[in-house]
């Protein structure tokens, strides 16, 4: 039975190199921008990890070999905007490839290795649905947890207008 709300499937991926994190800066439909793992909606017929492995490398020039995960789930519901967002993010066991931008979207604008310590400031102008979990998975790789089961972060969003609708935490 269909609740009338669009669900998007979107796939982020972790990166973790000599360099540090790999994040993106993105250009948002209002003109802002954020910076994220590089990732993105999964098409339909693509799997997941197909659709990831295909995202990161358009948006970055990095071709993941082998992804592990998923590492955490992000649940967002925004009835009032009449979406349901539900995020699978992986993290990269092994990887090659030179950074380059060539996002066919238009999205992505920017690249960089961060390193993790200079996450959180990175993250500082994102959703709190992409940052919270991410520096959460951040600090648990710092005290040494490698694998861990996919913990789900899940979210309500209300109201109409995205410039003040409220998200909190379930």
């Amino acid at each position: 039975m269909s609740d009338g709300l669009h669900h998007w499937l979107v796939a982020g991926g972790l990166i973790l190199g000599d360099d540090g994190l790999l994040l993106v800066r993105n250009r948002r439909r209002d003109g802002s921008h954020d910076w994220s793992p590089p990732g993105g909606v999964i098409e339909a017929g693509e799997s997941l990890v197909d659709g990831l492995t295909r995202e990161v490398q358009e948006e970055t020039g990095v071709e993941v070999l082998c992804w592990d995960g998923p590492v955490y789930e992000v649940h967002v519901d925004a009835p009032d905007m009449g979406w349901r967002l539900r995020v699978e993010v992986h993290v990269a066991q092994r990887f090659r490839g030179e950074l380059r931008i060539d996002d066919p979207d238009g999205i992505v604008v920017d690249s960089a290795w961060v390193d993790p310590t200079a996450c959180e400031g990175h993250l500082a102008d994102c959703r709190r649905w992409v940052s919270e979990p991410l520096l959460r998975w951040l600090e648990a790789t710092k005290a040494g947890v490698h694998s861990w089961e996919a913990e789900e972060f899940r979210y309500h969003l209300a109201g109409r207008d995205p410039t003040t609708a409220v998200l909190n935490r379930l």
